[in-house]
């Protein structure tokens, strides 16, 4: 699998104050690595990408305040507000052997432990201690999985494939149980 220079970190949320500065959400917010960045990648809402140079970092609650080169009022901000924030992947630690970065995981082919298909993980969400994988197909519920060991045996990232244990409670889905009676 043929790896983007560029990993998407979040998005810019909101333009913050009158001097440019505009708020990131990143999709893991225990993250730091925005606050080791001496540049951005900008993907605009039109498509438009800019390379942005990191003026300054200020954490905040829900969100990191950035500023950046050039953008100096809220109009120039507010024109961000809506763009997704991509880091280099050359600007970052390697991840560490059994660690991946998350945005590497979407794209993966899901499949189970029998080499069936599950769907594509589509989307990685950090809402709790250890993050959901979100697996899609079409005519199929979504399945969400917790990147864990125990639902998640191997990671292929060059061969593209990511092997699923789903819960129990979902491996329901399928069985004939038209015999109970």
């Amino acid at each position: 699998m043929n790896t983007s220079p560029c990993l998407e970190l979040g998005y810019v949320a909101r333009a913050h104050g009158l001097k440019g500065e505009v708020a990131v959400r990143s999709f893991d917010p225990a993250s730091e690595t925005i606050s080791t960045l001496d540049r951005v990648r900008l993907r605009l809402r039109s498509g438009e990408e800019r390379e942005m140079v990191v003026e300054s970092y200020r954490p905040a609650n829900k969100e990191d305040l950035l500023g950046f080169e050039g953008v100096h009022t809220r109009a120039a901000a507010e024109a961000l507000v809506g763009s997704k924030v991509l880091v280099y992947r050359e600007d970052l630690e390697p991840p560490e052997e059994g660690e991946f970065f998350q945005g590497d995981l979407v794209g993966l082919a899901a499949v189970d432990e029998q080499g069936a298909a599950l769907g594509t993980v589509e989307e990685v969400w950090a809402t709790g201690e250890v993050p959901n994988l979100v697996i899609r197909t079409p005519g199929r519920p979504e399945l969400v999985v917790p990147f864990a060991d125990e639902f998640v045996p191997s990671v292929d990232i060059a061969a593209g494939r990511i092997v699923i244990r789903p819960p129990e409670y979902l491996e329901v889905e399928g069985r004939d149980d038209g015999d109970a009676g």
